[in-house]
């Protein structure tokens, strides 16, 4: 039995180790480390409520928008405010917006580089997978980056800047549209569904958003086989049978994404065990410090009496994330989980089969995609220029909040407490907190900890290929984690 420290992680945001057992050429145990402290939740104690919506949008560089979002969320139930329609279009359309340049970024920059090693030389798609993905220099990759940079000036238009864009408020978006703006808008997310269409899918967003079954997905794969870079995938997929590859945990975790001005959400909440849908019942979220160098308090502890204090010299501890679990069980969160949630007959078929896995989650955030560029022009085309899109919130001197949301990687929940008109108490638990969490009280591994159990490891190999598959299909942001 050998041991291998693999780490820090490339192409992935925040620091991230990985500490494996390895027996017979396949991963035996695995331990995974957030070695990086931030303190944002301390950082907050004390501070004036509204300072949440300027603070929690640093703690990442990917997904501020969404860390925006639940900050805004709580600060609106504490408040006791409604967002009029503009205010929850305009917010929506922010949120699909970077969901999809995470999702897009995923494919292109992070996840497809890693086909593109000597590993893979003799495989007969290596060539293509090089010219299309190859770090700096592939094609389709360079094509992708310059195609989100200019989608990215829809946050230009309506948030001042990206990141940390500052014009989401508990009580709705403080900038509002023209007319004329909301059209040259609609030519960014035309230009970003003409690439998806001619380089990813080579198929309608329609299309690839609603694939009802794996013969439709069959149907679509045989039609034109060299067309399009998920066409791509799926044939790699094929030849190195990834979905045998990083299995999940058995359940999976959405708090529900989009809602509209009526609360019908178009991404639906709820738990999926692989029979059914449960209701997500929030008081049974726990975070778990057993083996986390925060403090461990009075063992597994809500959110809302949650605690951040370091403890570095603890015993037993190994990683910076707590261990978040829901009524005790490991859940996965993610694009797969939405899908899951909504009922996505190919995807739930999908799941039957093998559960979640590289091939699963992968496929999964392409096609929601699609949906997520199919969303943004519905939401451009529900906003009413010059109608209300903001409604003053007044505080109150005491409060205890939740703001709930969906990042490109998952559920993101923000627990408020405010006492005296200033935060008593901020904790924050990010969708990588989930999916990768360490051991909890009674030894259970987290979900990225056990995906990797029986990966194989290849003679020579000191950062194996299909651990980085597994950690990759996952999309780890550990400056959320450790926030």
């Amino acid at each position: 039995m050998t041991r291998l420290l693999v780490g820090p992680f490339n192409r992935v945001e925040g620091d991230l180790e990985v500490r494996l057992e390895v027996d017979a050429g396949r991963v035996r145990e695995a331990w995974v480390n957030a070695p990086m402290y931030r303190g944002f939740e301390q950082i907050l104690q004390g501070k004036h409520p509204f300072d949440a919506l300027v603070v929690v949008p640093r703690i990442c560089g990917i997904c501020s928008v969404t860390q925006s979002v639940a900050a805004a969320r709580a600060l609106a139930a504490a408040c006791g405010v409604q967002a009029p329609p503009n205010g929850v279009w305009l917010t929506n359309l922010m949120l699909a917006c970077e969901n999809a340049a995470d999702h897009l970024t995923h494919f292109y920059l992070f996840f497809m580089p890693d086909f593109t090693r000597e590993v893979y030389a003799g495989r007969a798609w290596h060539a293509q997978a090089v010219q299309r993905f190859a770090p700096l220099a592939g094609e389709h990759a360079r094509e992708a980056l310059a195609v989100r940079q200019r989608w990215l000036q829809l946050m230009g238009t309506l948030g001042g800047k990206w990141p940390h864009t500052h014009s989401i408020a508990p009580g709705g978006s403080t900038r509002n549209l023209s007319a004329p703006e909301r059209l040259r808008l609609g030519a960014r997310v035309a230009e970003l569904r003409s690439f998806l269409e001619r380089v990813l899918y080579g198929a309608p967003l329609e299309e690839v958003a609603t694939w009802g079954s794996e013969t439709a997905l069959t149907e679509w794969l045989e039609r034109d086989p060299q067309q399009g870079d998920l066409r791509l995938f799926l044939h790699i997929a094929a030849d190195l049978d990834l979905q045998a590859l990083g299995r999940g945990p058995d359940r999976t975790l959405s708090y529900g994404a989009f809602a509209d001005p009526k609360g019908r959400h178009a991404m639906a909440p709820g738990v999926w065990d692989g029979q059914q849908l449960h209701a997500v019942d929030f008081a049974q979220i726990t975070e778990d410090a057993r083996h986390a160098w925060p403090a461990e308090g009075a063992g597994p502890l809500h959110p809302a009496r949650g605690l951040t204090e370091p403890d570095a010299d603890k015993p037993g501890a190994y990683t910076w994330n707590k261990a978040p679990r829901l009524a005790g069980q490991v859940l996965e969160t993610g694009a797969l989980a939405r899908q899951l949630a909504q009922g996505q007959p190919l995807l739930r078929a999908l799941w039957q089969r093998s559960r979640g896995n590289v091939f699963t989650r992968v496929l999964a955030r392409a096609m929601e995609l699609a949906q997520l560029v199919l969303l943004a022009q519905d939401c451009l085309r529900a906003i009413v220029p010059g109608a209300p899109c903001c409604e003053e919130a007044h505080l109150p001197e005491a409060a205890d909040a939740v703001g709930l949301c969906e990042a490109a990687r998952g559920s993101l929940g923000h627990w408020l407490s405010i006492r005296g008109g200033r935060i008593a108490s901020y904790q924050i638990v990010a969708p990588t907190g989930w999916n990768f969490s360490p051991r909890d009280h009674a030894g259970t591994p987290g979900a990225l900890e056990a995906a990797l159990v029986g990966a194989p490891v290849l003679a020579g190999e000191r950062s194996p290929v299909a651990v980085q598959h597994i950690v990759r299909s996952f999309d780890p942001c550990m400056v959320c984690t450790v926030h």
